[in-house]
């Protein structure tokens, strides 16, 4: 069940509910009318338990499936803790105090619940009404405009509760909306100060009023819909815009091939593992929705009571994102008495921090898979949102490819990430990024928020500063842009920031789109592609790819390349912009910038993780609709070209065409034995053996592929094997023949 919550405010004392403590803080008593937003406002619900009261019933019991333990370790439960979340508010609050409110909503661990439309209406007073006045009324779903249950009742999804405790129904909390109170956010600053909104469409005129300290209920967060101003992030936008959002996960069979796999995959295991048809068990549908994904179902009891029902889709309360760094920050600060609150972390909090670190691995892992195809890197898009997706600043993700030669030897690598010098006031550091941010070589995934000159120059005349720094260089710590400069740029002109709560546009978002994603929803909810001819460009009424394809350049000497999708949660550039642009302004904030800093590299440096990986060979085939995957042991990378295998395992070898240009023509998968070491001498074009030791011929090559699998002979060191598959047709380039590229095996 979900407990009814409140949120905290930005004022003194401020008070963290679920962490036990309040920290007095100098900020804002009262909220400005550009910050304020509808909804459930402070002590309008009253007499709410704390997370220490849920354990009792559901924790300590099962591990596995309890809410209590998953729920501890989740970043969400760390928000309040969170040294990076707090090292920003300490910015934001200095550009527009009271702007810390916005962030506070969502990132006080007590959280907030909404229901929805059709069900239990919250406390909501005049004019602060989370709802249009329309028929039927449409919700305010972001930026932590919660609507409470001002009763006695607990909310949860089931009908059928055994609980000490009266509750409610709620369907909504199955729903993604309910993920959308905070996973979209909206800054009500820009939404109805800036010049456009902070919007790909500004908002018609009435909308909102523009005036400085104007009634709330002018404002645009009181008259407009969040997702259509001042884009801070969209994750919950991102994925009603995609296909997956209404996608029943018993309909997984019909998604694309390239679909059936990683976090997807892994959703719909999860969903059927209980219920075969992928629904609830009660019946209610069920797509693959946030809570899917990131509250996996199990088979489990919800309380450690002797009559709670062992429930067949018992969703984990895990909430695993891919951020598995701030964990050990949010440690090591504890153990030092440097986290702004809750520097306590018992054992069970401590081992729950650890399980966390681990699922976000492996979360990541399923994100995305990337395949080489002829002279391109497939990178496809496995999550129902943008990859990556969440809070822009310090976040990438990029390709890694490791060129090498015939002899093994390294002979150029893009993307490579290692040791800088730096500089900061008064130190000297060795600190680990993007070594060339500039190689036109670099395929690198990002969000780069910015500042237009129109709402720079109204900055401006609302009295900040001129010499406010919008970034620094990385090396130097010089500064890179101030709001004059951003005011004097050329009017079609973006500066790049990163403060967040002064930036009014999106000067580039190159993240891959998830499957489905339409223009049409995507500029209705500010979540385009910048520009937006990337993956496909598909324009109104269309439909964006889901994958990348990343050209290749193979150095002319290189003979393999090992191709890695790498993410890093929190890049060095951010950390010292939070470091260098923390003036003091908020006096029990001034360290925070320096305590992330000392954290960040004390703690790995928040290194970045693979996602996928795949090899490149200069065996190529005639790169056309036809592909040869080969498996070591049912798992890795399927479309590497160079694997090993081991005396006992399994080899899985399959041919097919993935758009369907060979079925139903001769084919064949061909074998060549040879020792390792050496290389068979290549006779044509696009063909990479000289004879055939074993083949499996295929009359008909069928729509869905085929294949064979291998039992790994002992005792076969020092051999290799090299597949390849073959297609007979005229409709194939050379009017023969289409070939796959050839994939080696190397038994050890």
């Amino acid at each position: 069940m979900v407990r009814r919550t409140t949120r905290a405010r930005s004022c003194a004392p401020f008070l963290i509910p679920g962490l036990g403590v309040a920290a007095a803080f100098a900020l804002p008593l009262i909220v400005p009318t550009e910050v304020q937003q509808p909804g459930t406002q402070p002590s309008e619900v009253s007499n709410l338990g704390s997370v220490v009261q849920c354990d009792n019933c559901h924790g300590g019991y099962d591990l596995a499936v309890e809410p209590a333990f998953g729920w501890k370790g989740s970043t969400m439960a760390q928000a309040g803790r969170d040294p990076l979340f707090w090292a920003t508010v300490a910015i934001a609050e200095g550009d527009f105090p009271g702007a810390g409110d916005l962030c506070i909503r969502c990132h006080s661990p007590r959280g907030w619940t909404d229901p929805d439309d059709s069900e239990w209406q919250g406390v909501q007073n005049a004019p602060f009404l989370a709802r249009t006045a329309t028929t039927p009324p449409r919700s305010f779903r972001g930026s932590g405009m919660f609507v409470l249950w001002g009763g006695a009742e607990f909310h949860g999804p089931y009908s059928d509760p055994v609980a000490r405790h009266s509750t409610l129904q709620s369907r909504f909390l199955r729903s993604s909306a309910a993920c959308g109170t905070c996973h979209d956010v909206s800054n009500p600053v820009t939404g109805d100060l800036a010049p456009s909104n902070g919007a790909m469409q500004p908002l018609p005129p009435g909308a909102f009023s523009g005036q400085p300290g104007s009634a709330v209920t002018l404002k645009a967060a009181f008259l407009a819909e969040p997702h259509r101003y001042g884009v801070v992030e969209r994750t919950y936008s991102e994925h009603v815009g995609s296909s997956l959002a209404t996608t029943r996960v018993g309909a997984f069979a019909s998604l694309p091939v390239e679909l059936q796999d990683g976090a997807i995959r892994a959703a719909h295991d999860a969903a059927t593992l209980g219920v075969p048809s992928g629904d609830y068990a009660d019946g209610a549908p069920r797509t693959f929705t946030c809570q899917t994904c990131h509250m996996p179902p199990a088979i489990g009891k919800g309380c450690n009571k002797r009559d709670a029902p062992l429930r067949p889709d018992l969703p984990r309360h895990d909430l695993t994102g891919g951020n598995g760094w701030v964990q050990d920050a949010i440690v090591w600060l504890a153990q030092r008495d440097r986290l702004v609150i809750g520097n306590t972390l018992d054992g069970v909090q401590l081992a729950a921090l650890t399980a966390s670190k681990a699922r976000a691995s492996e979360t990541l892992r399923g994100a995305a898979r990337v395949a080489p195809v002829g002279n391109t890197a497939r990178i496809v898009n496995l999550t129902g949102h943008k990859l990556l997706t969440g809070y822009p600043e310090g976040r990438r993700l990029w390709l890694n490819v490791r060129w090498f030669d015939r002899a093994g030897l390294l002979v150029h690598e893009d993307g490579a990430y290692g040791p800088i010098a730096v500089q900061l006031p008064g130190r000297s550091l060795t600190v680990e990024s993007i070594l060339d941010l500039d190689d036109p070589r670099l395929r690198l995934y990002e969000a780069q928020p910015g500042i237009t000159p129109a709402w720079a120059s109204r900055l401006l005349g609302l009295g900040l500063p001129a010499a406010t720094p919008l970034g620094f260089d990385r090396v130097t710590g010089a500064v890179r842009a101030t709001l004059d400069d951003a005011a004097a740029a050329p009017v079609n002109g973006r500066t790049k920031s990163l403060r967040f709560v002064l930036n009014d546009t999106m000067v580039e978002d190159s993240r891959i789109p998830p499957y489905g994603f339409a223009y049409d929803e995507a500029l209705l909810r500010g979540t385009l592609p910048v520009p937006v001819t990337q993956f496909g460009d598909p324009g109104p009424g269309g439909i964006y790819r889901h994958r990348d394809e990343a050209p290749l350049d193979p150095p002319a000497n290189a003979a393999f390349a090992e191709i890695r999708l790498l993410y890093q949660p929190t890049s060095w550039e951010y950390v010292q912009f939070l470091y260098l642009a923390n003036q003091g302004a908020v006096p029990a904030l001034a360290t925070t910038g320096a305590d992330l800093l000392d954290a960040w590299l004390a703690t790995g440096m928040a290194a970045p993780q693979v996602v996928a990986a795949s090899t490149w060979c200069v065996e190529r085939g005639t790169g056309e609709d036809l592909e040869l995957t080969t498996e070591v042991d049912g798992g890795g990378d399927r479309h590497g070209c160079r694997k090993t295998a081991s005396g006992g395992g399994e080899l899985r070898v399959e041919i097919g065409s993935p758009r369907g240009g060979f079925a139903g023509t001769l084919a064949a998968i061909v074998f060549e034995i040879f020792p390792t070491g050496t290389r068979p001498v290549s006779p044509l074009p696009g063909i990479w053996f000289d004879r055939t030791d074993l083949q499996l011929l295929l009359p008909s090559l069928p729509s869905q592929g085929a294949g064979l699998t291998l039992d790994v002979p002992s005792g076969a060191a020092g051999i290799s094997v090299r597949i390849q598959g073959i297609a007979l047709a005229f409709t194939a380039r050379n009017g023969l023949f289409a070939s796959t590229d050839a994939h080696d095996i190397e038994l050890r």
